[in-house]
């Protein structure tokens, strides 16, 4: 009977520390605003076209930014002077600056 007693105490602590894990990971992941979320279409469309607004400004912002620093890179590779590749760019640059004036 004691073996049996110090089984289902040991069962208990485990399930305790599991269902701690349980609570801790659902308060963590806010499930319960996620399903509030759900049920208020109005606010789920507000939240989720704020969020691609946000992403489609970042990948604009950071297309942008990228494009700039490779020009600039280009163009300094043009001012080394180097043989074959520096005609090349050259050629790119002034292509890319006259659509940016056009």
């Amino acid at each position: 009977m004691n073996d049996e007693h110090y089984l289902q105490r040991q069962l208990q602590r485990r399930l305790i520390v599991r269902l701690a894990r349980l609570s801790r990971d659902l308060e963590r992941f806010n499930l319960a605003e996620y399903i509030s979320l759900l049920n208020n279409p109005r606010r789920y469309l507000l939240v989720n076209f704020a969020g691609g607004i946000a992403r489609g400004l970042g990948f604009a912002l950071g297309a942008t930014l990228l494009a700039a620093l490779l020009l600039y890179i280009m163009q300094r590779l043009v001012i080394l002077n180097l043989p074959l590749i520096g005609d090349f760019i050259a050629e790119l640059v002034k292509i890319v600056n006259e659509q940016l004036k056009g």
